[in-house]
C-alpha cells in the first residue's frame, strides 16, 4: 500500500493527465481520496470514468457526470456492457483538459480494486494489455503502455487508502467486490446490503426472489430468502454464508436490477464573469435527480 501511493505521488511530476475508474453505482466510494489529494497538488486534471454503467440506475449516473463536469480540471465519461467507451472519446476529453498541444502525453489510469481498470484498458487499447478477473488486485506491477504515436498510459495497480473510516462506504465496497472476500465477513456484508435493499429498493427484492410482502428486518429478510433457496445447515438451521453469498452475488451481477447506492452532490456554480453580463447560460449542466439515495 506504502509503495504503490509512493510510486503514484512520484508518477504526478511525470503525467499530464489522471484516468481514474469509479464504480457508476458509488462513484463517491470508490474515489481515492489519496488520489484527489495528489492530483490537486500537482494541478493535474482528471477524467472520471463511471465503469460499469450497464448495473447502475442511468438517472444517477446523468446526475454524477453532470456534477464531475462541473468541477474545474475535471470531466466524467460513461462506460459499461450497452455503452461502450473508445479510446477515441476518451483521449480525446483528456487532451482537452491538458490544454496545449504536444508531440507526447502521458497519462495514468486508477482505481480501486475490482473496478474494472484492466478491462477497460484492454478495451481503448484493442488489445489484451493487462490481465482481468473478477477479484480485486489482478494487477500487480505498474507498467507503462504505448496506446498510440502520441498518447503513452501508465497503469498501477488498485489500491486502497489504509483507513477506510467511513464505514458506510466501506460496507458499500465490500458489497462490491472492491475488497477480498477472505478480508470480509459475508454475513456481516450481506446484511448491511440487505437493510439497505430493504429500505430503498424493496421492488428489485420482490422481483427477484418472488415475495410479494418483505418483513422489515434484514434478519428476518435473510431467513426468509433462505428458505426459499434451501439454504439449511446440517441440523436444519439457516446456512448464513451460503444466503448471504447467493444476495451478494445477485448483487454484484447486476441481477436486482440497476442500483445507484450514493446521490450525487449538486453541480458546482461558478461566478459568472463580470465582462460578460449577457453570457448564455443555456449549456450550464443541468442536474437530474436520482430516484435512489
Amino acid at each position: 500500500m506504502f509503495k504503490a501511493n509512493k510510486e503514484l505521488a512520484k508518477l504526478m511530476q511525470q503525467i499530464d493527465v489522471v484516468i481514474e475508474v469509479l464504480d457508476a453505482r458509488m462513484p463517491a466510494a470508490s474515489a481515492n481520496p489519496m488520489l484527489e489529494s495528489l492530483r490537486s497538488k500537482h494541478h493535474k486534471p482528471c477524467v472520471h470514468v463511471l465503469n460499469k454503467a450497464d448495473l447502475a440506475d442511468p438517472k444517477a449516473t446523468a446526475a454524477w457526470i453532470n456534477y464531475f463536469n462541473s468541477k474545474p480540471g475535471s470531466a466524467a465519461l460513461i462506460n459499461g456492457k450497452d455503452q461502450l467507451l473508445s479510446n477515441e472519446n476518451l483521449l480525446w476529453q483528456c487532451q482537452r483538459l491538458v490544454g496545449q498541444e504536444q508531440r507526447k502525453y502521458n497519462a495514468v489510469i486508477c482505481g480501486i480494486p475490482n473496478v474494472g481498470k484492466s478491462t477497460l484498458m484492454n478495451q481503448i487499447a484493442g488489445r489484451k494489455l493487462a490481465k482481468t478477473g473478477n477479484e480485486p488486485a489482478v494487477t500487480k506491477a505498474q507498467q507503462r503502455i504505448k496506446l498510440n504515436d502520441h498518447w503513452y498510459l501508465f497503469d498501477t495497480p488498485g489500491v486502497l487508502w489504509p483507513k477506510l473510516e467511513d464505514q458506510d462506504a466501506a460496507h458499500r465496497l465490500a458489497c462490491a467486490g472492491a475488497i477480498r472476500n477472505t478480508a470480509i465477513v459475508f454475513e456481516d456484508v450481506a446484511f448491511y446490503a440487505a437493510e439497505f435493499l430493504l429500505r430503498d429498493f424493496p421492488g428489485s427484492l420482490k422481483n427477484r426472489y418472488g415475495m410479494d410482502t418483505l418483513p422489515d428486518d434484514a434478519e428476518q429478510f435473510m431467513t426468509e430468502l433462505a428458505g426459499k433457496r434451501g439454504c439449511r445447515g446440517r441440523y436444519g438451521g439457516v446456512d448464513w454464508h451460503k444466503v448471504a453469498e447467493i444476495l451478494l452475488h445477485d448483487y454484484r451481477e447486476g441481477r436486482l436490477g440497476r442500483l445507484t447506492l450514493e446521490q450525487a452532490p449538486p453541480p458546482i456554480v461558478h461566478p459568472a464573469k463580470t465582462e460578460t453580463p449577457a453570457e448564455d447560460s443555456s449549456n450550464e449542466p443541468q442536474t437530474e435527480t436520482p430516484t435512489n439515495t
